[in-house]
This record gives C-alpha cells, sequence and structure tokens, in this order.
C-alpha cells in the first residue's frame, strides 16, 4: 500500500512560502488547484481536456431527433 502520509519541510523562495513534493507525490500536469480548508492546505491537479477525451469516446446516436424550429413563428425583419 502507498503511503499516504509524509513529513515535508516549508521553505521560502522569493516571498512565497513552497514545499517540495516528494516523489510518491507528484501530481500530474504542471498546473494545480490550491485551496485552503480551515487549517489544511488541498491540492488538485488541473485536468484539462477530459471533457472532449470523454465525448469522442462515445458512439454516435443513431436516434433522429425532430425539428425543433418547425413549430416556431416567423421572425418579423423589426425583430431583427
Amino acid at each position: 500500500m502507498a503511503e499516504t502520509e509524509r513529513h515535508v519541510r516549508l521553505f521560502r523562495n522569493g516571498r512565497n512560502q513552497a514545499l517540495r513534493i516528494p516523489r510518491e507525490f507528484e501530481l500530474e500536469g504542471d498546473e494545480a488547484i490550491l485551496r485552503k480548508e480551515g487549517d489544511r492546505l488541498v491540492i488538485e491537479p488541473v485536468r484539462k481536456g477530459r471533457l472532449l477525451a470523454l465525448l469522442d469516446s462515445l458512439r454516435p446516436l443513431k436516434q433522429e431527433f425532430p425539428d425543433v424550429d418547425d413549430d416556431l413563428a416567423p421572425l418579423d425583419e423589426a425583430e431583427l
């Protein structure tokens, strides 16, 4: 079972406080979301493109959809 907790040291990087993330806790990508929950800091990776990947994995629908414009009243030129 992988470790879920590890003692780390905080240090200064210019005006920012920082910490080194041990290899077993590395996040994918090069961006993360940081939020504070009480006295805890939570770091989550930014996951980009997941919706597009999901949509690409879906099969096309075979069902025909009704034309929703059929029942609409025509627009007057003044309304445009």
